[in-house]
This record gives C-alpha cells, sequence and structure tokens, in this order.
C-alpha cells in the first residue's frame, strides 16, 4: 500500500506531515486511515468508521449517496482538527475521510481517527470530530429506499448526535 499514492478521483489535503483530510470516490481503507493517524508518542488511536446500514427509522434502504462541496468541506475538517488541538493540545493526527458517490450496505462512508498520548482525550476528539463533520460540513447524503423513492437528507439533519 502507498499512503501517499492518489488518483485522479481522490482530493487528499494534509495540514503539515500530522493531519489527513480526503474527500474520495474510492474505497476507504480501515487500514490507511489507522497508519496515518498513528505515531510513536500515542498511547491511543480512536477510529470511527461510519457505514451504510440497511435502515432508516426502520424503513429499509438499499443504498446511499454522497454529494460534497469538497473545497468547503475539506476547510471544515481542517478546522475541525484546528479546535481539537486547542481542547486536547496533546492530539498529534487528525484524519477525516469521506467517501462520495454511490454506496452500497455494508459500505465504509466516512472514516474519523484521532491519534493521541491518552485513550479519553482520543475517544473525546474522535467524538468531536464526527459530530462536527456532521453538522457542518457541506456533505449531502441521498437515501436510496427498497421501494424505488428517494430522499435527500440536509446538511444540519442531525439534531442528536445519537441519531446521525
Amino acid at each position: 500500500m502507498n499512503l501517499g499514492a492518489t488518483t485522479a478521483l481522490e482530493s487528499p489535503v494534509k495540514s503539515g506531515d500530522l493531519d489527513s483530510f480526503a474527500i474520495t470516490f474510492a474505497p476507504l481503507s480501515l487500514e490507511e486511515v489507522y497508519q496515518l493517524a498513528d505515531d510513536a508518542a500515542n498511547g491511543a488511536v480512536v477510529l470511527m468508521s461510519g457505514t451504510v446500514r440497511n435502515q432508516t427509522d426502520g424503513k429499509p434502504v438499499v443504498a446511499l449517496e454522497y454529494q460534497a462541496y469538497e473545497p468547503m468541506a475539506l476547510e471544515i475538517f481542517r478546522k475541525i482538527a484546528q479546535e481539537i488541538r486547542k481542547t486536547w493540545s496533546q492530539a498529534n493526527r487528525v484524519v477525516i475521510h469521506h467517501r462520495v458517490g454511490r454506496l452500497k450496505i455494508g459500505e465504509i462512508s466516512v472514516l474519523v481517527a484521532v491519534g493521541c498520548p491518552h485513550r479519553g482525550e482520543a475517544f473525546a476528539a474522535c467524538k468531536y470530530a464526527i459530530d462536527t463533520l456532521k453538522h457542518n460540513a457541506p456533505i449531502w447524503k441521498k437515501e436510496h429506499w427498497q421501494d424505488g423513492s428517494s430522499s435527500w437528507v440536509s446538511i444540519g439533519a442531525c439534531q442528536s448526535p445519537g441519531n446521525c
């Protein structure tokens, strides 16, 4: 695996050598994101994987489609990393990668990883990152239902963090 490689469909943006942000059509790699978040100073790497589930509120889903306003989304990812460092100053790596395009049930739509010396701050920073991303990043999700219909979920639709 070449961690520095990109394809024409990927748009990685790095903030120095510590962080990695990407919006991509390509499948996301748990192993790659973990490696990007890992550091010898870490006592913990917390990685959150968001996957396409087969239902929403009991209604059968067959696929999700994601679209993003990429320049603004990547800027939001950078701001999330900056805020993490203000609150959890020992955080040394922040990785946020999000897919766009049509995804099937079980596919990974988003990976967020934070590396820190201690597990408590790694968990808190990772939770902050995904919750903030879901509320602020210009990434839209279209749910494709089993009955053939579909509907868009607007930005900021995650009113309570546990329901996103």
